[in-house]
């Protein structure tokens, strides 16, 4: 999920004519432009070596684990319907974070399993004794206070934590060069992505207003770290977090940059995967402001692979 891969935007200039000019959204076909992956994740490469998998291997593992579920797969079509993008957005997540991020378990039960033990455990988020939830209450995050939702106000939050802390010693302390998630948003050390959707607890807390206001439950924060884990581990809710962070990424791709991105699951797989959304939206933005042409956004490795099972994708939903 967010904030796992690292990637600069990568965008493609077809073939339009000079001085053309974008009126209103542009349309991303289906599809790819190339016939090429573009280089893998050499830490995606590794995992599935050390494991003795084939990326092949792991997606076929997640699409059976899919096949078998139709209970999870209605559910996937009505939190789509929530949030008001196709279904197939939610499965390309899915399917690309699996086999390229970490193996399936068997069934969507057993993360239903793993969430009801994160009730019960006695943790929280914070760096040498300093919960995360003081930590942002340093003046250094002031200017944060305007935000006025949480995916802006967590996108300053990182932001502040590059510019005042990454690297860095204040008060004292001294600040690992990594990133905030990583520091503070990791008490388990069982890795930083969690459940069917590879969430990642920054992810979840950036979309924390939408998903209540769409699902009508309470919403998830810093100080409830158990519950937060249940929630992106547990089928039942993370399904709404990742539907969330998509729409935001259409959403984002067509105020900012001018793009329809809704009919390509691989644009939205490869957004979901990088992150820094409508920081990309806002480079792409500037590209086509420099350029003669029109500059389409890309896919990474990711959503190359999921928009090459886009038959087989929709196949699940029918």
């Amino acid at each position: 999920m967010a904030g796992v891969a690292v990637m600069t935007v990568a965008v493609m200039i077809p073939a339009v004519p000079a001085g053309a000019v974008m009126a209103g959204p542009v349309e991303v076909p289906p599809g790819n432009a190339s016939s090429d992956q573009p280089a893998v994740d050499r830490n995606s490469v590794a995992r599935t070596r050390e494991t003795g998998g084939t990326f092949e291997a792991k997606y076929r593992q997640i699409y059976s684990l899919l096949e078998r579920d139709p209970a999870l797969i209605a559910r996937i079509k009505k939190v789509a319907a929530r949030y008001g993008i196709d279904p197939v957005h939610i499965v390309g997540a899915i399917v690309g974070e699996h086999t390229y991020n970490v193996d399936a378990v068997d069934t969507a039960q057993a993360y239903y399993v793993k969430a009801m033990s994160y009730l019960g455990t006695p943790i929280r988020f914070q760096y040498k004794g300093e919960a995360v939830s003081d930590f942002v209450a340093r003046p250094e995050f002031e200017r944060c206070k305007s935000e006025r939702n949480d995916f802006d106000l967590w996108d300053c939050r990182d932001e502040v934590w590059k510019a005042s802390f990454s690297g860095r010693t204040v008060d004292g302390v001294a600040f690992p060069k990594d990133r905030f998630s990583r520091v503070f948003f990791q008490p388990l050390y069982a890795g930083q992505t969690f459940g069917l959707g590879q969430l990642s607890p920054v992810a979840a807390l950036s979309v924390a207003d939408i998903v209540s206001k769409r699902s009508g439950r309470p919403p998830v924060d810093m100080d409830h770290a158990a519950a937060l884990y249940s929630a992106i581990m547990d089928p039942n809710t993370s399904l709404d977090y990742i539907a969330a962070l998509i729409k935001v990424s259409i959403d984002s791709y067509r105020q900012i940059a001018g793009f329809d991105i809704s009919r390509n699951p691989g644009i939205t797989a490869t957004l979901y995967n990088v992150g820094d959304v409508r920081d990309r939206a806002y480079v792409l933005k500037a590209a086509n402001a420099r350029s003669g042409g029109v500059v389409y956004p890309q896919v990474n490795y990711m959503g190359w692979f999921v928009n090459t099972k886009a038959d087989d994708l929709e196949r699940l939903l029918k």
